[in-house]
């Protein structure tokens, strides 16, 4: 009887000794740094994923976690019911714990793409398609398509999308950005629309967006902006055409090689503004709240005519002999 007592005495000091063992080994497994493959890792968590799941995903990505140690970990903490889905980043130096608590956290990596006022629709696209961190969607979708999917009513594409820097994580789709763009585009120019300055020669908030994506083309000086608006303004009250370069480039489209032709301004186009009145029938690029304001908001004189000086600023004249005396001057280079 003694002799089981003592059998049975060494069986639990064993089991406590290895139980010992155990969790200092795992103890020390949780807090030492994972092996990666790279110095840092970019890896995205699907919404529902649970623990092992997510461990094979980190093991794919080249984070070298054990499945079965790590899912003994979500759940001995409680953290297996907080993990939330997005994208997250592994760096040299990271542990288990350390990697299971930020996405417990939702300590989410997040990165930032600019859309730049004046940009076309396909300098945006470009731009989408050259970040490494959006997720690729839209290749093979038409225009027409994709403004199905936005709930847009309108024939283009080109200037519904707000031009801003757009912070976001890493694997977010072309559409997802593109659509944050597009209502932050609606919105502003709701708003803005509805503190119209009144009596403007435009009917739709749609035609402010083709004036203010002009605007923003032709306005090499911030100064200058309301002033330049304030000419087309004159002019579509007047009947005049625009007369305005950035329309004629834009309805080259490839064509376009760095310079405008006589020949250029003659041939007709939806957008050639010296062939047409009125306004071409959709924006040429995105512009931003500042051509946006002053197109609802502008400038009030009798100017008609422009021409760049060429430091980024322009020469402005009411009537066509003093616009020609100011092109003689500073494109012609004949005047004092």
């Amino acid at each position: 009887m003694k002799k089981l007592k003592l059998f049975i005495l060494y069986l639990l000091l064993a089991a406590a000794l290895l139980a010992t063992v155990v969790s200092a080994v795992a103890w020390y497994w949780v807090g030492q740094p994972v092996a990666l493959d790279n110095e840092r890792i970019d890896y995205l968590i699907e919404p529902g994923s649970r623990p092992r799941s997510i461990a094979q995903t980190m093991n794919k990505a080249g984070i070298h976690v054990n499945e079965d140690a790590f899912v003994i970990l979500a759940r001995l903490t409680g953290l297996d019911k907080q993990l939330q889905a997005g994208a997250y980043e592994a760096a040299q130096g990271d542990s288990p714990r350390v990697l299971l608590e930020r996405m417990a956290n939702g300590d989410m990596t997040q990165t930032r793409l600019t859309l730049l006022e004046g940009w076309s629709y396909k300098r945006i696209r470009q731009a989408l398609r050259d970040d490494p961190k959006v997720g690729q969607t839209l290749a093979g979708v038409s225009d027409q398509e994709l403004l199905k999917r936005l709930g847009s009513t309108t024939s283009s594409t080109e200037g519904l999308f707000y031009p801003d820097t757009y912070v976001f994580a890493p694997g977010t789709s072309d559409f997802d950005i593109l659509r944050r763009a597009y209502h932050a585009q609606q919105k502003m120019l709701e708003e803005l629309w509805s503190e119209r300055d009144p009596n403007l020669p435009l009917e739709t908030p749609y035609e402010a967006l083709i004036l203010a994506s002009i605007v923003e083309k032709e306005t090499g000086h911030s100064a200058d902006r309301g002033r330049v608006a304030g000419v087309f303004i004159n002019r579509l009250r007047l009947g005049m055409p625009l007369q305005t370069d950035p329309t004629v480039i834009y309805g080259m489209g490839d064509a376009y090689q760095g310079r405008i032709r006589k020949k250029d301004l003659t041939t007709d186009t939806p957008w050639n503004t010296y062939t047409r009145s009125g306004l071409p029938p959709t924006p040429i690029a995105s512009p931003g709240r500042a051509s946006i304001l002053a197109t609802l908001h502008p400038e009030t004189h009798k100017f008609l005519y422009f021409v760049s000086r060429g430091d980024g600023t322009s020469e402005f004249s009411a009537n066509l002999t003093a616009h020609n005396r100011a092109v003689a001057k500073y494109i012609l280079k004949r005047g004092n």
